[in-house]
């Protein structure tokens, strides 16, 4: 069933960069009130000037929060956002750590890595990368390396999210920190109920918050604290369970 999950979400996040648009339910703008990629970004926690400031081709309407609010990056910083996408985040740190820092984007879809790198190309960035990788398996950098972990909505697409957090735990420097957005629920759907399709619009993935943090708790990470929390496509359920959008930070221990 993973291998399964994996093969679909590329085949919808690669649609999804080749048109320019979602469509599917990892955003509640987007799926609510059909707003512009740009509005639904802002929508989540995104500035209007900061998002001016970036090649807009990377803007795709994507996400449940705005993790780099939180990350307190600087200057000289290494910085790497899980599921890159397009590159918006990629693009809005690499102001924040300068030409001092660098930025690097992971994702597994080769059309959305090919629409980054001609973003960074467009925009002239000198201090980004965007790298192929599958965050369950093999983060493609070496251990001990970086200062800033991100993720927007992203981790609850992987099928073992433990591992995901472990390979985090792995690349990050000690005492370094992973910032995420990402959605939970208030009841874990059965195994036999799983749908791909519902998994792949950050649905069916989603834990319980207690579950989600035990995952990063196994891999390794303290200090975990939820920053933010907030009910997504309000109102409304999916499949009768509450869907929470959350933004939490954890930290890998010093030395």
């Amino acid at each position: 069933m993973s291998e399964q999950i994996k093969k679909e979400i590329k085949q919808r996040y690669g649609k999804i960069a080749l048109s320019g648009n979602s469509d599917c339910c990892c955003m509640p703008g987007e799926c609510k009130s059909g707003d512009s990629p740009i509005d639904a970004t802002k929508l989540i926690g995104y500035d209007q000037k900061d998002l001016e400031s970036i090649p807009q081709e990377s803007i795709l309407g994507v996400g449940c929060g705005a993790p780099l609010n939180h990350a307190d990056l600087k200057e000289g910083e290494i910085v790497v956002d899980l599921g890159s996408g397009a590159g918006i985040d990629i693009f809005l740190a690499a102001k924040k750590v300068s030409g001092s820092g660098k930025a690097i984007g992971i994702d597994m879809t080769d059309q959305m890595l090919e629409k980054a790198r001609a973003n960074a190309l467009k925009g002239n960035y000198s201090n980004v990368e965007f790298k192929k990788g599958d965050i369950e398996k093999n983060i493609p950098l070496d251990n001990n390396t970086v200062d800033a972990v991100i993720s927007n909505c992203v981790i609850n697409l992987t099928t073992n999210k433990t591992s995901a957090f472990r390979e985090v735990y792995r690349i990050l420097k000690h005492g370094g920190r992973m910032v995420i957005s990402d959605l939970i629920t208030d009841a874990e759907i059965l195994q036999e109920q799983i749908s791909s399709d519902q998994w792949c619009a950050c649905i069916d993935g989603a834990m319980t918050k207690e579950n989600y943090i035990l995952c990063m708790e196994q891999a390794g990470f303290e200090r975990i604290q939820v920053l933010e929390e907030r009910t997504y496509m309000e109102g409304e359920k999916v499949g009768g369970r509450k869907i929470v959008s959350l933004v939490i930070k954890a930290e890998k221990r010093s030395i």
